[in-house]
């Protein structure tokens, strides 16, 4: 995604290809409030995944207690609706020592999950997330997983498991794209620290960018903020 100011000042984020210039015309292009600070407007963008992703839940479906797997970006984003609509605790699965996600209010990390009636998997591992699935459980596939990766049938038909494709722009209707981007950048400004969420995003030059993507494929995470911004500014 790619970050920009409005006529009016305010951030506004364009789905553009990775690594592509801003589009202030797309037409997938949402917007914060004037004033909103830039940590905000990129924090955002995560959680606005996870508040279409969890709305396509089955409905009923009880939030205390679920897990989250991963602590990347999508995680943190998924921990923060789910605090955000009450879910108590909020169980984050990750091998990732000391990793940032722990700062959202209600969540308790853990190498190594239980079984759970909900489980989210932020880290495109679906194989891993159903070994945390009770039986007739929900697992919501939020992050993007590979082209090869399967659940098997068989063991989903006799287990009774309900899985839901939480990718953003299925359903996807613009209005209510941006009504979700607006809700979360909202709550995050008013509810959330600011140092907080500072302390979730880091900005870094553009042209840092290939030694930065190289960095995330290592074993142990160089930035341990989860949300990088890039800024091409600096480097005009």
């Amino acid at each position: 995604m790619s970050l920009g100011r409005g006529g009016d000042d305010a951030w506004m984020v364009a789905p553009v290809p990775h690594g592509a210039a801003f589009d202030p015309d797309h037409p997938g292009i949402v917007a914060c409030a004037p004033g909103t600070r830039v940590e905000v407007a990129a924090l955002a963008r995560f959680q606005q995944m996870a508040l279409l992703g969890l709305d396509r839940l089955p409905v009923g479906v009880e939030l205390d207690g679920a897990v989250v797997l991963g602590s990347g970006p999508v995680a943190v984003g998924c921990a923060l609706e789910l605090h955000r609509r009450g879910a108590r605790p909020i169980h984050v699965c990750t091998a990732r020592r000391k990793a940032a996600i722990e700062g959202v209010p209600g969540t308790r990390i853990e190498a190594q999950s239980g079984v759970a009636h909900l489980v989210i998997d932020a880290a495109g591992d679906p194989q891993r997330a159903v070994s945390m699935l009770a039986a007739g459980g929900v697992l919501g596939l939020l992050g993007t997983p590979e082209e090869a990766a399967t659940i098997a049938a068989a063991q989903a038909h006799r287990q009774g498991w309900t899985v839901v494709g939480m990718h953003e722009l299925a359903d996807h209707h613009p209005g209510r794209y941006q009504d979700a981007y607006a809700t979360v950048a909202g709550w995050l400004a008013a509810e959330l620290d600011s140092g907080l969420v500072a302390a979730w995003c880091r900005t870094v030059p553009g042209h840092r960018a290939p030694e930065v993507f190289a960095s995330l494929a290592e074993p142990e995470r160089r930035l341990p903020e989860p949300v990088i911004l890039f800024d091409w500014s600096c480097d005009a």
